[in-house]
């Protein structure tokens, strides 16, 4: 990839990117975070991935304000020295960068601090294409995918020209949009333990739009839906293999499936 002229915050210097890996990619998915290290580092880069801890988000969405500051604090103290702090995840960089502020209001010792951390935060795809300007990668992916907007990504951060412009230089890759690529998949974080019945049924309509592309893979920019969606496909027996977006843009969509147990001897 070519990254793009030096903008004003990093004139004369490397970027130094703070990766916020999110819990669900730590413990679950860690291919998603070297991706993202990847596309970082070859987008012209220096990446560090400092300890960390949760965004907060589900304490924030069951009204547990107090826990949610807490890892609030904990999150901008770990990353505020970095240039940039990029989640590959719309989710996590939503609710930092939307609902942060929300956590410190009539707070002046912590306002202004928590608004310059929130303006330098960014979900991963739109940090590519629109802070560092990149247009293409260098990657292959045979076959035909499909792509799901997740809520966040999409509404509070304005995440869907950027993933499909890249898709579209990856050697091999057709792209086919689903059905109401932009409906919520009913995974919702706790929305999905809460409210089980309701969410179950809202991604079943999200399988048949799904199936009904033909596509072989989905692709999506948030592990949470990934997951949601790839147990529904599996369950009823589809097909479909699912992975993030960033596996593949970064050239790493050879391994196991979202949901697909490792090769023999291998971790």
């Amino acid at each position: 990839m070519h990254p793009a002229s030096p903008t004003e915050t990093d004139a004369g210097k490397t970027p130094r990117v703070g990766l916020f890996c999110t819990c669900l990619v730590d413990t679950l998915r860690p291919s998603v975070g070297f991706a993202a290290a990847k596309l970082l580092e070859e987008a012209g880069c220096e990446v560090d991935v400092p300890r960390q801890t949760c965004c907060g988000q589900p304490a924030f969405n069951s009204g547990d304000r107090a826990t949610s500051r807490a890892l609030a604090e904990q999150v901008i103290v770990a990353f505020e020295g970095y240039d940039y702090v990029v989640a590959p995840s719309g989710s996590c960089a939503g609710m930092i960068k939307a609902h942060y502020p929300e956590l410190f209001v009539g707070d002046p010792d912590w306002m202004g601090r928590v608004d310059r951390f929130c303006a330098k935060v960014f979900e991963l795809v739109s940090f590519l294409v629109d802070v560092r300007g990149v247009a293409r990668v260098a990657a292959a992916y045979e076959g035909t995918v499909t792509y799901h907007d997740s809520c966040s990504g999409l509404r509070e951060l304005g995440v869907k020209r950027q993933p499909r412009a890249l898709l579209a230089t990856v050697d091999g890759l057709s792209l086919v949009e689903m059905g109401e690529a932009d409906t919520c998949c009913g995974f919702g974080g706790t929305f999905c333990v809460k409210y089980p019945q309701v969410s179950d049924a809202i991604v079943g309509k999200k399988a048949d739009h799904i199936d009904a592309t033909g596509a072989g893979t989905l692709l999506a920019g948030d592990l949470g839906c990934l997951m949601n969606m790839a147990g529904k496909l599996q369950r009823r027996g589809s097909p479909v293999r699912a992975r993030h977006v960033a596996e593949v843009l970064a050239g790493m969509g050879d391994g196991p499936a979202i949901g697909e147990p490792a090769p023999s001897g291998k971790a």
